[in-house]
């Protein structure tokens, strides 16, 4: 099997099971922000041995940190900062709705900067994907886009397109030399400070001892962040930007599938339909990689 095709099916599954561990953690008391720090911090912290090898060697690869500072910017604190601030003001299903378009950023981003262009088949892939995931925030019946305030609407459709600049930066400024591991770690390391400073600005900083209510689960959720990572830019080297945008189909697909079985959550037609479409985009994804490597 072709390898971005395991490392898609992985990196989504992961990205999947978060979904609905944050929900769970949200809904015992921890904040938002505290949890995409968590994940950040976590995930810097349990993949530091990569790094720590490298600092003994001192053979740092030309603009490494600033790698890690600009892809830990640009693709985790910026789109969570506006996620945070316009979900109370636009609601669950908008903002959702926003991280379904990061696959079409990045491919018009992608031609844009003269990557290669995907197959016939790829292009398939990712607009049957985006249909489909739009089905799915449609069917979970939160999405009102005639009472949504046009301001936060425009600040919102920012998320995906930073989800975007970061799929085509990591891509580009790949520092030679550089391994997955190492670099997951440090781009976490440098989100986590920056969503440090924010919780201090936004005073949530006290909130962090919420996490001991839920020892078991955040534990969990470290060792599967970590995971996520190191897949997340594995499949970045190895499938290119617009192939790892799709994790979020995935994701999708397999939170909808979580919360059925693990947290009770029941759906209608619809968001069933939209579902079976997101898998019929994924396929498309996977049978063009099988066919081109």
């Amino acid at each position: 099997m072709s390898r971005p095709v395991p490392l898609l099916i992985v990196t989504g599954l992961l990205l999947g099971l978060i979904f609905p561990m944050g929900k769970i953690a949200v809904e015992v008391g921890v904040s938002p922000l505290v949890w995409t720090f968590l994940i950040a911090a976590g995930s810097g912290l349990g993949l530091m041995a990569p790094l720590l090898r490298r600092q003994k060697r001192r053979d740092w690869p030309s603009g490494f940190w600033r790698y890690a500072t600009i892809s830990g910017l640009v693709s985790n604190v910026l789109p969570n900062l506006i996620v945070f601030a316009a979900a109370p003001r636009l609601g669950a299903g908008q903002v959702g709705l926003m991280f379904t378009l990061s696959p079409v950023c990045t491919l018009a981003l992608s031609l844009a900067a003269g990557m290669r262009r995907p197959s016939s088949l790829a292009l398939t892939g990712v607009f049957a994907g985006f249909a489909g995931a739009v089905i799915l925030v449609l069917g979970k019946g939160e999405t009102r886009m005639e009472d949504a305030p046009l301001l936060w609407l425009a600040l919102a459709l920012l998320i995906p397109v930073f989800l975007a600049v970061g799929n085509i930066y990591r891509g580009l400024a790949w520092p030679e030399g550089a391994g997955a591991a190492e670099l997951a770690s440090a781009s976490n390391l440098t989100s986590a400070l920056m969503l440090l400073a924010g919780l201090v600005v936004m005073g949530d900083l006290e909130n962090i001892g919420a996490l001991m209510n839920v020892p078991m689960l955040t534990g969990l959720q470290v060792v599967l962040s970590c995971a996520y990572y190191v897949a997340l830019f594995a499949l970045q080297r190895a499938g290119g930007p617009v192939y790892l945008s799709q994790i979020g189909y995935v994701g999708a697909a397999v939170a909808l599938i979580v919360g059925v079985v693990a947290l009770d959550e029941h759906y209608g037609a619809l968001t069933w339909t939209g579902a079976a479409i997101v898998l019929v985009g994924i396929g498309f994804a996977v049978r063009d990689q099988l066919r081109v490597r």
